[in-house]
Formats: structure tokens, sequence, C-alpha cells
């Protein structure tokens, strides 16, 4: 069973960093390519970044400003999202995603607050 768990949420000031950690199992990690996703307050979701199996490469959103770094550490079956120079339009619930064919699977989502 595909199990993403995301962690690392919190409330931070403008212009604070914070790093996110999804936690994986059910699957042969290395494998696939994962990604981040967010959810702001009553907006839709929005994607943030993706990464590849081997975290040699890795794409954001235009929105992002170079702000977002994606890593990932395959011995720990973990991917990572460190987020610098934070602004309030960040805050968002977010989410790690695995993409497998067709099917979408996700975590329960991390709580990001970012006050002005």
């Amino acid at each position: 069973e595909v199990q993403l768990m995301e962690s690392g949420g919190a409330l931070v000031q403008s212009g604070g960093s914070l790093t996110l950690s999804c936690a994986a199992s059910g699957f042969t990690f290395d494998d696939y390519a994962m990604a981040w996703v967010r959810q702001p307050p009553g907006k839709g979701l929005e994607w943030v970044s993706a990464i590849s199996w081997n975290g040699g490469v890795s794409y954001y959103g235009e929105s992002l400003d170079s702000r977002f770094i994606a890593s990932r550490d395959n011995a720990k079956n973990t991917v990572y999202l460190q987020m610098n120079s934070l602004k309030p339009e960040d805050t968002a619930v977010y989410y790690c995603n695995l993409r497998v064919g067709l099917k979408d699977y996700w975590g329960q989502g991390t709580q990001v607050t970012v006050s002005s």
C-alpha cells in the first residue's frame, strides 16, 4: 500500500524559511519522480515542484521565483521541499504526490502559514 506522509509545516513569518519532508513507503521509491502540490485557502490545487527519480532534474512552478528547492534521499525514501523567502501567498496545505500511470497518490498534507 502506497503511503505518503508529509511533515514540517508550521507558522512562519514572511521572509522566513521552512523545509517540508515527505516520507514514502509501499512502493519502490527510486523508480519514480515525485511532486509537491499545494492548495491555498479557498483555492484549487497548484503544482509546486517535481523531482526526477534520482534527484538529478527538478522543475518548479513559475510563480515561485526560484525560492523553493526540491531534493530527495532515496536511502531514506524521503523527498524534501526547502522553501526560502516565504511570502504570505505561500500559505497553503502542501501535499506530496506520486503518479503511477493514471493514478495519483496523495499524503494527508501539511499546513504552511506565512504571516505578514
